[in-house]
């Protein structure tokens, strides 16, 4: 499954690069994550607890940072295990950019596959659960670098909630 989507921030990209490169950003815009340690340089190991449908796991997982040009984009490749619930592995490019305003454009292309019992669910479950976890890690990242609680709905997701509604 391929994933993309595009947030803008209202930060500077050295400083949207910095935190895209935090391990506790990270694991504060991880839905889920309830352990982070690493580097950029050596890679990231996470433990998150999530519940896909009605499996629930926990996954541990590692991230590694590839084709890394400073400030401007990456593309972080990583796996984890669940257990007897499966295994998820992927990798997204993400490219920053400036917007006129000096703010941050942050593009994102992500793919995915998931294996054992989670596989079983259904794409069409697994989807729409990637898709949420994409959409809530951006959110989440865009949350803390500016200023709002991690879980907190963006003034951007309040709009196009009452756009829907």
């Amino acid at each position: 499954m391929e994933l993309e989507g595009r947030r803008v921030i209202a930060a500077s990209r050295l400083i949207v690069w910095e935190k895209l490169n935090d391990p506790e950003v990270l694991k504060a815009a991880i839905p889920g994550c309830t352990e982070m340690t690493g580097s950029p340089d050596e890679g990231f190991e996470a433990v998150v607890v999530q519940k896909v449908g009605p499996v629930k796991a926990t996954f541990r997982g590692v991230v590694r940072l590839e084709d890394v040009v400073e400030a401007e984009s990456y593309r972080l490749v990583g796996e984890g295990k669940g257990g007897a619930a499966g295994f998820a592995k992927g990798e997204a490019r993400v490219q920053l950019t400036d917007t006129p305003e000096g703010h941050t454009e942050l593009v994102y292309v992500a793919t995915a596959r998931v294996g054992g019992k989670i596989a079983q669910l259904g794409g069409r479950l697994i989807n729409g659960f990637a898709r949420k976890m994409a959409d809530q890690f951006f959110a989440r990242f865009q949350n803390v670098l500016e200023g709002r609680a991690p879980d907190e709905a963006a003034p951007e997701d309040e709009d196009r909630e009452a756009a829907q509604g």
